[in-house]
């Protein structure tokens, strides 16, 4: 597949006023390329998932004024495990500090805050802090954020296929994907929302996590508009098909 360049925003995008609720777009984003980056520079790996840390507190924050009424991000996967310790302990230490010092700025920004993934496996200050930005943000509705941790894609559809408790929770969690960006130059999935992503919207870009801006989203929304989804059918009956799926996810958020 070829890769997509983020080219010049379209200036007429219809951008949402700060007190919009709930926008119609589900974005999915795999936050690809920290390590090179640091690398590049000469830093630790660490540097880079702080610097991509902080590009993520400027994408949730663009997230509602491009249409985004869901994101959701890929910030550690059920494969991750297999790092050296070293960085996972790291990795775990700096998703419990980015939880507890946004959570305030998330709930005065309206946006409510999930984890999608295991958390049996997590550590003590990790499962604390999802537990704070959970609780904090519940009832926020200016756009839902949900970081995928300890997440495989794979692993849940297997859940929901042999286990009814888990199944009514995947489908009950279940929000198709409109748009799904992977930053860092690769081309692949990687276990990442395979079920909600069946008909999305690909973009893949060269640029690594922490240089992409809320400039780069907006690029991406707006080639997401400059494409025609079909649904598998002809573009009239696509129109129905989309119609319909947007009007049962705001169904579901008036409940």
């Amino acid at each position: 597949m070829e890769q997509s360049t983020l080219q010049a925003v379209d200036d007429s995008l219809p951008i949402q006023d700060v007190n919009t609720p709930l926008g119609s777009l589900h974005a999915a984003i795999i936050m690809d390329g920290n390590g090179r980056w640091a690398a590049q520079r000469g830093m630790l790996r660490l540097e880079g998932h702080r610097a991509g840390a902080e590009s993520l507190r400027h994408i949730v924050e663009a997230a509602p004024r491009l249409n985004i009424g869901v994101l959701t991000v890929y910030a550690f996967s059920a494969d991750n495990w297999k790092r050296p310790s070293e960085e996972v302990d790291a990795l775990m230490f700096l998703l419990a500090c980015y939880l507890e010092k946004e959570s305030v700025r998330l709930r005065d920004a309206g946006v409510r805050t999930t984890i999608i993934g295991r958390r049996d496996r997590l550590p003590a200050p990790l499962l604390n802090a999802i537990h704070l930005a959970e609780s904090r943000t519940e009832h926020c509705n200016r756009l839902h954020f949900r970081l995928a941790i300890d997440y495989s894609a794979r692993a849940a559809i297997l859940e929901a296929a042999t286990d009814e408790q888990h199944r009514e929770r995947f489908f009950a969690e279940t929000i198709p994907v409109d748009l799904l960006i992977r930053t860092g130059g690769e081309q692949r999935l990687s276990d990442f929302l395979l079920w909600e992503s069946a008909y999305a919207e690909l973009i893949f870009t060269k640029r690594m996590w922490p240089d992409f801006t809320p400039a780069d989203l907006r690029a991406a929304v707006t080639e997401y508009h400059h494409r025609e989804r079909r649904f598998g059918s002809v573009p009239e009956m696509a129109l129905v098909a989309q119609a319909a799926e947007q009007a049962q996810f705001s169904e579901r958020w008036l409940r």
